[in-house]
């Protein structure tokens, strides 16, 4: 219903992440049953992109999963997400996505946030040399964001650009949480914020 409605808003092509639960990126077959499903309703209903990630125990690239599940993304163009900061060994992992396909890899250089990677990040495009789009992300700001595009030579980047709203709701039950403990506020709502994409396009657009 999300990607139905996103579609009918917006111009700028759409990419679905697939991902059946939070976590780590070891799945299951009856979670890759339903990664699989997830893709082909997400193709049904216009996604432009699809966006996954898959390891194997010792925290290398699933290349057998990933190969499975390209195969049901293709002809639409694949991004390999975060689950690349969890590899054993990046360098290795990037000619492993190279080697099998993927268009992008979205990463914060393998640290707490992009800036703290940016390092990595570098390195991984300067590997790259064109062949995958290294993606910068996590933690990105208007206020870092110049700084991680001219530091890593990204093109591209990857950022929530997102404020808490008051939630409307006039009765509130305070003894009631809908969610785990560690979760948002009940009456606090996380929204894209409109000038804050702004903002970031305006920085990207000087810079790149």
């Amino acid at each position: 219903g999300l990607l139905q409605v996103v579609k009918q808003c917006v111009r700028v092509p759409v990419f679905v992440m697939i991902r059946p639960r939070g976590g780590d990126f070891l799945y299951s077959d009856r979670e890759v049953e339903v990664m699989k499903a997830d893709i082909r309703l997400a193709k049904l209903h216009g996604a432009d992109g699809l966006v996954f990630g898959a390891l194997t125990e010792d925290g290398r690239i699933d290349t057998e999963l990933c190969t499975a599940l390209l195969a049901v993304c293709r002809p639409l163009p694949v991004t390999f997400h975060r689950a690349f900061d969890m590899v054993h060994d990046p360098l290795v992992a990037l000619e492993t996505l190279i080697s099998l396909g993927f268009e992008r890899v979205l990463t914060s250089g393998c640290d707490s946030s992009a800036l703290e990677g940016l390092s990595l990040i570098k390195r991984l495009a300067e590997q790259a040399k064109g062949r995958i789009v290294v993606v910068p992300g996590g933690g990105i700001t208007e206020r870092n964001l110049q700084r991680i595009l001219e530091g890593s030579t990204a093109s591209e980047f990857h950022c929530s650009a997102r404020s808490a709203r008051d939630s409307a709701m006039k009765f509130r039950n305070p003894n009631v949480a809908m969610g785990a403990s560690f979760s948002a506020p009940e009456y606090s709502i996380k929204v894209a914020d409109v000038a804050k994409v702004r903002t970031l396009n305006a920085i990207a657009k000087n810079i790149l």
